[in-house]
Parts: C-alpha cells; sequence; structure tokens
C-alpha cells in the first residue's frame, strides 16, 4: 500500500508540475480517483450522440458560456426521452469541462473532443485541459479527438496542431484512445480508392464523419443520396475506411439529417441536381436505419446531434439550426420513435 501510494504521489507531482501553465479544473470538478487508472473497458458497440449544450440565444463564438444547471437540464432531459447512455462533445474550457462530471453523475459515456482552431494559445490550454479531465474521469471519458474537421475548415495548415496534441496527449500519459475527427473525405487523404492519411500510425482509432445531406450540396463524386440511401451510404464509406485502416477501429463520429425546414432540400453546386428532403420523418429514417445497420455490423455511432443549435444558420444557412434531435428550446422535446439497435 505504502509502495502505491509513493507512486500516485509522484504521478501527481509530475503532472501537476507539466499543468501549472495551464487554468486548473475547479476543485470540485476533479475526482478523487488515481490519475494513472484505465478506463474501464467498454462493452460492446457506443451508440452515441453529439451533444452541444448552446441551445436559444447561446452561441460558441460570443456571449455567455452555457451554465451548469443548463447542462444538467439538456442531459436529463437526453436521459429521460431518448435511449442515448453516451455522448460526444465538442471541447474542454469555458465551463464545458463541467459537463464530464455531469455525464459521470449520469452514467453516461463521453467521446472528449478537444477543440482545435488558429488560436495556437487557445489550443494549447485545451490540450491541457484535455489532459485534465481524460485523467479526471477515466472511466467516463472512453475516447479522446485532437481536434474535429480541423484539416475540412483549414486545409493541411494546422495539421502540426494536431500532431501536437496527440503527442502531448500520449506524454502525459492519458490512457484513452486518441484520434482527429475529420469527414471520410479527408480520412481518404481526398484520394478515391481511399488511401491513408499522414495521421494513419499517429492514432489509435479513426473518427470520419459522414454526411450524404452535405455531399448533395458540394460533392461531384456522391452527388445524390436520398433519406432511404443514406444509411447504406454510411455503411459504405465505413468499409472504404475499414479496408484502408485494417488494424484500426473505425467510427461514424458525425452523422443525421436534417429535420427542416420541412419539405426543403439543397441544389448540388455541379449537377444542379436536387436529392435528399428535409423533414423529422426523414430524420427519424435516416438515424434508425443507420443505427439498425450498425448494430448488425457490431459498430460504434454518433448522431448529428442532439439538441437544436440556433446559433448554427450563420455557418450552415437555412438548414444550420435542424440537426437536433431535441428543440433548442425550452421544453426542448425530443423525436420520438428513435430506436437506435
Amino acid at each position: 500500500m505504502k509502495h502505491a501510494l509513493s507512486i500516485l504521489i509522484c504521478l501527481l507531482l509530475l503532472h501537476w508540475q507539466s499543468a501549472l501553465a495551464a487554468e486548473p479544473l475547479p476543485p470540485e470538478l476533479i475526482k478523487k480517483t488515481n490519475v494513472a487508472a484505465a478506463p474501464n473497458k467498454i462493452q460492446g458497440p457506443l451508440q452515441c450522440a453529439a451533444f452541444s449544450p448552446y441551445v436559444g440565444n447561446l452561441s460558441p463564438d460570443n456571449g455567455p458560456a452555457p451554465s451548469r444547471e443548463l447542462i444538467d437540464q439538456l442531459l436529463d432531459k437526453l436521459v429521460k426521452e431518448t435511449p442515448f447512455r453516451c455522448i460526444m462533445t465538442y471541447g474542454v474550457t469555458g465551463g464545458l469541462e463541467y459537463t464530464f462530471a455531469a455525464a459521470e453523475a449520469r452514467h453516461l459515456k463521453v467521446i472528449s473532443i478537444i477543440w482545435l482552431d488558429k488560436d495556437i494559445a487557445a489550443n494549447t490550454k485545451s490540450i491541457e485541459s484535455g489532459i485534465d479531465v481524460a485523467k479526471a474521469f477515466p472511466n467516463t471519458i472512453v475516447k479522446l479527438s485532437c481536434g474535429s474537421e480541423v484539416r475540412t475548415r483549414h486545409g493541411y495548415e494546422f495539421d502540426g496542431e494536431i500532431t501536437r496534441c496527440i503527442d502531448d496527449l500520449h506524454k502525459a500519459g492519458v490512457t484513452q484512445p486518441i484520434t482527429t475527427i475529420d469527414t471520410w473525405w479527408e480520412w481518404c487523404d481526398r484520394k478515391t480508392p481511399c488511401k491513408p492519411t499522414i495521421f494513419a500510425k499517429k492514432v489509435d482509432w479513426i473518427g470520419a464523419n459522414i454526411f450524404p445531406w452535405w455531399e448533395n450540396k458540394h460533392a461531384d463524386l456522391y452527388p445524390c443520396t436520398t433519406a432511404s440511401q443514406a444509411a447504406n451510404f454510411h455503411i459504405a464509406r465505413l468499409k472504404d475506411l475499414r479496408k484502408t485502416y485494417r488494424k484500426k477501429d473505425v467510427i461514424v463520429t458525425e452523422f443525421g439529417w436534417p429535420s427542416g425546414p420541412k419539405g426543403k432540400s439543397e441544389k448540388n453546386i455541379h449537377t444542379k441536381q436536387q436529392c435528399g428532403i428535409a423533414s423529422k420523418k426523414n430524420q427519424l429514417l435516416v438515424v434508425n436505419q443507420t443505427f439498425k445497420q450498425l448494430a448488425k455490423q457490431k459498430w460504434s455511432g454518433v448522431v448529428f446531434e442532439a439538441f437544436e443549435e440556433n446559433w448554427k444558420p450563420s455557418n450552415e444557412g437555412n438548414f444550420g439550426k435542424y440537426w437536433g434531435l431535441c428543440q433548442g428550446k425550452p421544453p426542448y422535446s425530443c423525436q420520438k420513435g428513435l430506436a437506435i439497435k
């Protein structure tokens, strides 16, 4: 016992020295746990919902952060009205770090994304906080990602930041599997047939976002996928990636379909086709069929997203705020009939 205690003290001292420059987690969020403890093994595939608490008038770009009370309220609604017992989160700073304590209290598993962007200092803070929460919640945070769609947003400009994040997490002794999440096209190195990227040997798993809805607007390779075809599209892209990354676990980390504006569609910029109709019925069809096919394969998946976000149209047009399975305003009611197995 004394030997184990000495090891624990040494590990804590090393961790504190490396994190002096970081803004520490609030004391009440740090679990009294062995920071070197390995996370529980996952029993079976993960069926998760992407969780962002920027509902109502909140925006990640400006204004106040989501309160703890709001995060609690949203997670309670998700647990009560949907079958999801796993979430994927999009940040570890600015109040979002409370999400992990809230998730653990509700016995939810978490895929945690360390947000990376242009601000290098902010990236450093996120990486340091990501290390802290990964060690504080080893039984709740089951997987980590260094960034989300960094290449999609910035090309190859910040590949070094992704690499720095992955390396820092490994050096800090983080035990959870690590990746960087991006679109299936980026994981195919923007090639067909699919080819591995420079991150192939650095990551422990592959997190791929697959959205036939946006392919219908922007792609010339797959310009026309209807709601009834979407699940097959998701599985086909996953099979391509699994052939390319044979020794890695491959997860669809975002998929979904907008519920509105009802009856509307996007026009493909290359073919001028309009394929795919937004509606609650089609959203439910895509989500349920995809989870059904994932279950047959015993693969994990993350639906995008749990709650509607009203700030999204500024980035994604009229369809941006309709991806949530639950409303983005009180009483935050969720879609009925969700079946994830």
